[in-house]
Order: C-alpha cells, then sequence, then structure tokens
C-alpha cells in the first residue's frame, strides 16, 4: 500500500515519520474522541483564565461587586478573598459549560461518527496517524451544495505531538475536500484564546471575518451566574478556496 510505504519510510526533521492523513476507520473511535475530549478539556483553564484579559467588561463587573463589598462590609480580608472568588468561579462554570458542550457532542455527531459524517457524501472525518498511532482529527460538512460552503469541525491534535505539522496536515485535507466538492469556501468558528490556534489558521489561509462577543455555547444553561463567570468570544474565520492548489 502508497500510504504504509511513506508511513514506514520517510521521516521528518524532528524525527518523527510522516504523518499519514487517511479517512476514519470503524476502529479509530476511541482514539478520535479521546483526542477530542482532551482537546475540549484544555479549553477549561483557557477560558476560565486567558480568557479573562479578553473581556474587560467582565473585569470591570469583578472590580464593581469588589467596590460594593468593600463599601458594604469595610472588611479588607473579604476584599482580598474575592479575587479567588471570581477565578474559582469562572473555572467552576467554565468547566460546567465545556462539560455540557462535550455531552452535547457526543450525543450527536461525536457518537455516531460513522453515520453523521462518513455515510453522507457531503461530509468526512478523518484522522491523522503518526507511527501507527492516531494523533489527530479533523471533520469536514457541506454547508450548501455545489459552490457553497465547508465547515471545517472538529479539529483536534495530540497535545503531545503540537508543533509538528499535523494540524496543518489536517487543514488542508479539508482544503483539498472542498475543492473537490466544487465549493467556494470554507469556514470555522472557534472560542479558542490561545494563540497557536489562531496562527494555525491563519497559516492555512484563513482570515478572521468577524467576533461574536458573549457567544452562547451549545450545552450552556444560560444561568444568572453563568453569565456572570462565563462569557467567551467566538471568532468567524474563511477563506476562499477557488483558484488555489492544494
Amino acid at each position: 500500500m502508497e500510504g504504509k510505504g511513506v508511513e514506514k519510510g520517510a521521516r521528518n526533521r524532528r524525527g518523527f515519520q510522516t504523518t499519514v492523513v487517511r479517512e476514519f476507520e470503524p476502529d479509530d473511535k476511541a482514539d478520535v474522541q479521546r483526542i477530542f475530549t482532551e482537546g475540549l478539556m484544555e479549553m477549561v483553564p483557557d477560558t476560565a483564565f486567558r480568557g479573562l484579559r479578553h473581556h474587560p467588561e467582565s473585569i470591570l463587573l469583578y472590580a464593581a461587586i469588589t467596590f460594593l463589598c468593600y463599601v458594604i462590609t469595610m472588611c479588607w480580608w473579604v476584599i482580598g478573598l474575592l479575587p479567588a472568588v471570581f477565578l474559582s468561579g469562572r473555572y467552576f462554570f467554565s468547566r460546567r459549560v465545556i462539560h455540557g458542550y462535550l455531552e452535547h457532542a457526543m450525543d450527536t455527531d461525536m457518537g455516531d461518527i460513522e453515520g453523521f459524517y462518513m455515510k453522507p457524501s457531503d461530509s468526512c472525518l478523518w484522522v491523522a496517524v503518526l507511527e501507527g498511532k492516531v494523533v489527530g482529527v479533523v471533520a469536514a460538512v457541506c454547508l450548501e451544495k455545489s459552490g457553497g460552503a465547508v465547515e471545517l469541525k472538529r479539529m483536534s491534535v495530540d497535545r503531545r505531538l503540537r508543533r509538528c505539522g499535523i494540524g496543518v496536515a489536517l487543514g488542508r485535507k479539508v482544503l483539498e475536500f472542498a475543492v473537490s466538492h466544487r465549493c467556494s469556501t470554507v469556514v470555522l468558528g472557534t472560542t479558542a484564546y490561545t494563540h497557536a490556534a489562531h496562527q494555525l489558521y491563519k497559516r492555512l489561509g484563513f482570515r478572521c471575518v468577524g467576533i461574536t462577543n458573549g457567544y452562547v455555547t451549545p450545552g450552556a444553561r444560560w444561568s444568572l451566574l453563568e453569565r456572570l463567570f462565563y462569557r467567551v468570544r467566538h471568532h468567524h474565520y474563511s477563506i476562499n478556496v477557488l483558484g488555489r492548489p492544494f
């Protein structure tokens, strides 16, 4: 098999064998779900802590609550305790919302990968294989028929093997899929705050076309406390693939 020959032979600059991107097979399901779950749960501290500096409105709200507590209690130890309370609240509700999103995904497409992605002709899910192990995943769904858009979904790479070009290889597979289906555009959305994630999309040629503040994450209960402690930005990326070689 040609793919196996590449996998056994060529090695990249970091000493790993060349990554092979192929279509999902039933035996991959456990690895795909594990990589997707681990990648998603990494977003808990990313959202709770790193995301805070991107939301000045939340910082102002916490400062106002702190000032109000000081006026009411005139107690310095209460004021000193509030930052820890706010951070703990952000972590707790970020974890709850993201875990709810994970359950939502497992109840829909990620729980029935074959039925959702592999059987329809206008969607697909691929895995990246490195040295015989599944190390990454990405999916594509045609939002419209020929000439429309393809959505890049569920991209995740094993955290131990990032910065090895796996994400780029997966992203290019989706771009190739769009071209083969005669679609003009590939779109994606992300709530990640990590610089590396956005750099990956830009490296693939995507550009940010919009940002939604206060994005309602699927699986969120959107209670008053969640509104207080959980707030994310949803970045919208797009690329026109017409006339581009992949």
